[in-house]
């Protein structure tokens, strides 16, 4: 057996589970503008998901991680958790 090195982009990567895996992130609203660029103005302090794409593109913001989940499913992907 012989032992070969794959690699694999950084776009390549970020395409993996596209359309079928998304995440959900806990931010505060201090740091949804960086995300979220055309977002309204948001109270500082507020505890929000994100719902991302397995390529990290923005999805949705919701204050609940149950609506960000929701949504996952409704548009059949898969939801998993980020830190």
């Amino acid at each position: 057996m012989t032992d070969q090195n794959t690699t694999i982009d950084a776009t390549a990567l970020a395409a993996l589970g596209e359309g079928h895996v998304a995440y959900v992130k806990p931010m505060s609203s201090e740091d949804v503008k960086r995300l979220f660029p055309q977002a309204p103005d948001l109270s500082p302090g507020l505890s929000l998901f994100a719902l991302l794409s397995a390529s990290g593109a923005p999805i949705l913001l919701t204050d609940s991680r149950d609506a960000a989940i929701a949504n996952a499913w409704a548009h059949d992907l898969q939801a998993v958790s980020v830190h």
